[in-house]
């Protein structure tokens, strides 16, 4: 997969299925103006490459109202990135982990069931072994892409 680029129409069909995972190959096919077995051809292919990993559900954020999402950005000391990632991957709470340039050298995201949890997590983060300081932001709103 590594190299290999999207052309126009994989790139059109993924923003589509973005938007909204469960629609029909055939409404894919009418919104891209091709046939129903091009969609599930390139579905096939884009699934088989990785390109896409997986479907997943939004909620409605009301539903979710409690939750505290956060991007949490970490420097490391020396060359322990390798041991912080590692600690970090073990965190049910860390959503997802960014490797980065600049001042910062990754970038957590966080997702917690209240603020109680938040603060936990976020002390038992940043006394990691390897970690030098850390800058975290909670998320307020989030737009639809």
């Amino acid at each position: 997969m590594a190299g290999e680029l999207l052309d126009d129409l994989d790139r059109r069909l993924v923003a589509l299925l973005r938007a909204d995972s469960r629609q029909p190959a055939s409404s894919l096919a009418a919104a891209l103006k091709v046939s129903r077995g091009t969609v599930q051809n390139r579905m096939e292919r884009l699934l088989a490459r990785g390109v896409i990993q997986g479907f997943t559900v939004r909620t409605r954020p009301e539903l979710e109202a409690n939750r505290v999402r956060a991007i949490m950005c970490i420097a490391i000391e020396g060359e322990r990135s390798g041991a912080v990632v590692k600690a970090l991957k073990g965190f049910p709470e860390v959503a997802a982990i960014h490797t980065t340039n600049g001042r910062w050298d990754l970038v957590a995201e966080l997702d917690t069931e209240s603020l109680a949890e938040f603060s936990r997590t976020l002390d038992q983060i940043r006394t990691l072994e390897g970690i030098a300081s850390t800058e975290t932001s909670i998320l307020l709103a989030t737009q639809k892409l």
